[in-house]
């Protein structure tokens, strides 16, 4: 199968059957979300979103988390992957939020890189689902679905897959389409034994005609 019809199969497949893909981070506005992804890195969404409500509750926006303490923010995040950094990003962070884009989460993946615990990755989700804008973010699960199903080839790193994703995906869909990647290595394309047999993705997949079909 050549790469343009993967890509076109992969791409219909989707918009029909999950066209309101989205993150599964429960927020209520940008800053919310902006502290919730810094906290999910090399960690689950269910896991973040079990200690976000407090968080919410007690640093209601940027000011309020710019004005505590390493001790007092960090009980609330000590169950979550490497507290002790995601404590010092979220307050600067918070601090540089405030300090130098008037409390506004920015909509430049440049001006969002700025901020401390934000990589690219970090950036272009909020660009995607914050502002709409057709960013791809590549964590583990679409550097890994990605180059299974043949949609990329050869990537050593996230923004050479980032960059040939983006190149073939229509701009109007990018953004849905780090949901699906996402998604679907979450729960279907797993790292170890990726459950092929009940995956609606194989008819397009470069590793299920390499290991399974073949």
């Amino acid at each position: 199968m050549k790469l343009k019809e993967r890509f076109d199969k992969f791409i219909a497949y989707n918009l029909q059957n999950h066209p309101q893909a989205n993150t599964e981070l429960i927020y209520e506005n940008p800053y919310q979300l902006l502290v919730a992804v810094i906290l999910s890195a090399q960690c689950t969404d269910k896991r973040i979103n079990m200690v976000t409500p407090t968080i919410f509750m007690d640093f209601p926006d940027a000011a309020s988390m710019a004005t505590t303490d390493f001790d007092t923010l960090f009980p609330y995040i000590k169950t979550v992957s490497y507290p002790n950094n995601k404590t010092k990003h979220l307050i600067g962070m918070a601090q540089k939020l405030v300090k130098d884009f008037g409390s506004v989460v920015p909509s430049s993946i440049d001006d969002l890189q700025k901020l401390p615990g934000v990589g690219r990755k970090t950036a272009n989700v909020i660009a995607s689902v914050i502002y709409n804008q057709p960013a791809m973010a590549v964590d583990t699960h679409v550097f890994r679905v990605s180059a299974r199903l043949g949609l990329t080839s050869a990537a050593k790193n996230p923004l050479q897959a980032e960059q040939q994703l983006v190149k073939h995906i229509p701009e109007a869909v990018i953004s849905q389409a780090h949901h699906w990647l996402i998604l679907h290595g979450r729960y279907i394309c797993v790292a170890r034994n990726p459950k092929c047999g009940e995956c609606p993705w194989a008819v397009f997949c470069k590793y299920y005609e390499k290991n399974i079909a073949g």
